[in-house]
C-alpha cells in the first residue's frame, strides 16, 4: 500500500482576505489568511472572556463582535466561521 502524502494546506485558506469595518475593529484592516483571521478572533474571544462559560461552544458577543454577528448576542462556534465569511473580500 502506498504511503499517503502529507496534506498540503488548502490554498483558499492561505489567500489572503480584506476584513471590512466590523470585523477589522476586531482583527486589524490588513489582508490576512482565513487562518490567520480565525486565529486573532479566537485571541480576542479569549483576552475578553467570551466564550460561554456553562457551554464552550457558544460565543457570547460583546458590542464590537456583535457588529460582525450581525447584531446577534451569541452566537456557536461553526455560526461564527460562517458570519465572518461575510465580512471579508
Amino acid at each position: 500500500m502506498a504511503k499517503k502524502s502529507a496534506r498540503k494546506p488548502n490554498a483558499a485558506f492561505m489567500k489572503p482576505v480584506t476584513p471590512d469595518a466590523a470585523l477589522a475593529a476586531v482583527v486589524g484592516s490588513k489582508p490576512l489568511p482565513r487562518t490567520e483571521l480565525t486565529k486573532k478572533l479566537w485571541d480576542y474571544i479569549k483576552k475578553n472572556g467570551l466564550q460561554d462559560k456553562k457551554d464552550k461552544k457558544q460565543i457570547n458577543a460583546d458590542a464590537t463582535l456583535k457588529a460582525v454577528f450581525n447584531g446577534k448576542n451569541k452566537v456557536s462556534m461553526f455560526e461564527m466561521t460562517k458570519l465572518v465569511s461575510g465580512h471579508v473580500s
